[in-house]
């Protein structure tokens, strides 16, 4: 499997699809760095050779994508900051609710987890 940016990405794959599995790099970046490598679009990732992944690692840097653990951190940052200055956004990442206007009554099962049942309960005896 090749590794790129600390990254396995999958070896059968073709490598537009493979590069995606970088955190940061979706399908038209992944495109884009396939077309500016001068790499075939049918090429699997197993058949890349050093100085390809390179000519790859080089468009990303080139670009000044902040892919991986830079990126990871600085939407974790950004996230740390809203609630150290406790604006409602940051409030309702903290409590676990959706941030942006969804209802709450009936849905958000995604960010509220699974129901808890509350009320009154059989006592054992």
């Amino acid at each position: 499997m090749p590794r790129l940016l600390g990254v396995e990405i999958p070896a059968k794959k073709k490598v537009a699809y493979s590069l995606r599995y970088i955190y940061g790099i979706g399908p038209q970046r992944a495109d884009q760095v396939v077309v500016e490598a001068g790499l075939d679009a049918n090429m699997r990732a197993q058949d890349l050779t050093e100085e390809q992944l390179n000519k790859i690692l080089h468009v990303i840097t080139e670009h000044k994508w902040v892919v991986e653990g830079d990126l990871r951190r600085e939407l974790a940052g950004n996230l740390k900051r809203l609630q150290a200055i406790n604006c409602y956004r940051g409030t309702r990442h903290r409590k676990g609710l959706p941030v942006r206007g969804q209802r709450t009554s009936t849905n958000a099962r995604t960010r509220k987890g699974p129901r808890r049942t509350v009320g009154v309960t059989k006592a054992a005896e």
